[in-house]
């Protein structure tokens, strides 16, 4: 395969635009452009896999079976879609019978799909060791100070371990401090925001998200940096609750990874999303201005 494919699942076509905002220009800034797939359709979410298992993949093998057809990997930024299409891949190339079942009926669709397509996250792509040293290479706005909580959430690096360590990743924080920010030590960078919990049983939901924005203001941090759109949802829609139940100012801006890249790389914050944003930036903003001097 050469090159990505873009895949951007349904949150980056609503309430998760600011990610496409941002991601799409950001790969364009450092010479690698993503194609969105075409007609591709929703891979389903997470939760597909319980109800039925079959339908899941054969719904995932389809977009494989397009970027197949392309001659590309897929790039997935929802964590959530990330996840779904990996676990479709490594079922469909199992060699079961259902698997096998799935294929045949994949292929009289005319989606034939050869197992050839790797799912990759753009975070995955951007710190490969060339990119990594490219983006570097390209910071023309340096985050100097300003102090970013990395989450990571549960999806990214679990229960596949190829990409980064499950208990403690580091990728994200390696490519905040090539755009020049500071990374805190925030050891609650993997725990779980309760996923649809908050739209379900919201007093579950709020205490989690509650607990990952406690430990970021308490290690200093001044935004948090995220790379699932279910958990940026989550940790900013809620904050004002979780203010009034807790009666702990907890308030603190929950962004995109690629914007504060964007930033890092000169593009214009009017063009990244950041409009978007429900909590107050003014204070980030103040920061950055001021090279991290309060």
């Amino acid at each position: 395969m050469s090159g990505y494919v873009y895949y951007p699942g349904c949150s980056l076509k609503g309430n998760a635009k600011h990610y496409e905002e941002s991601i799409l220009p950001v790969f364009k800034e450092i010479d690698l452009p993503l194609e969105e797939l075409e007609d591709w359709n929703c891979c389903g979410a997470t939760a597909y896999f319980s109800v039925d298992d079959r339908m899941a993949a054969a719904i995932c093998g389809r977009n494989l079976s397009l970027a197949e057809k392309m001659q590309k990997d897929i790039i997935a930024p929802c964590a959530g879609c990330f996840l779904t299409l990996k676990k479709s891949n490594k079922f469909l190339a199992g060699g079961s019978e259902k698997a096998r079942k799935i294929l045949g009926a994949l292929d009289k669709a005319g989606c034939s799909y050869g197992g050839k397509v790797d799912v990759k996250h753009p975070l995955q792509v951007l710190v490969q060791e060339d990119i990594l040293e490219r983006i570097k290479a390209r910071v023309t706005r340096p985050l100097a100070g300003l102090k970013v909580a990395c989450y990571y959430g549960c999806q990214l690096v679990r229960p596949f371990t190829d990409f980064d360590d499950p208990d403690y990743p580091m990728t994200l924080d390696r490519l905040m401090a090539a755009i020049g920010a500071e990374p805190v030590d925030y050891s609650a960078k993997t725990r779980c925001c309760g996923g649809s919990l908050t739209g379900t049983i919201e007093e579950v939901g709020l205490r989690l998200n509650y607990i990952l924005l406690k430990e970021a203001k308490k290690k200093g941090a001044d935004v948090i940096a995220t790379i699932c759109p279910l958990c940026q949802f989550n940790l900013e829609i809620l904050q004002d609750k979780m203010v009034k139940k807790y009666k702990d100012d907890i308030t603190i801006p929950i962004l995109y990874f690629s914007q504060l890249l964007g930033l890092g790389l000169g593009l214009s914050k009017n063009t990244l999303g950041f409009s978007r944003s429900i909590i107050d930036l003014k204070p980030m903003w103040g920061k950055i201005e001021n090279g991290g001097r309060r």
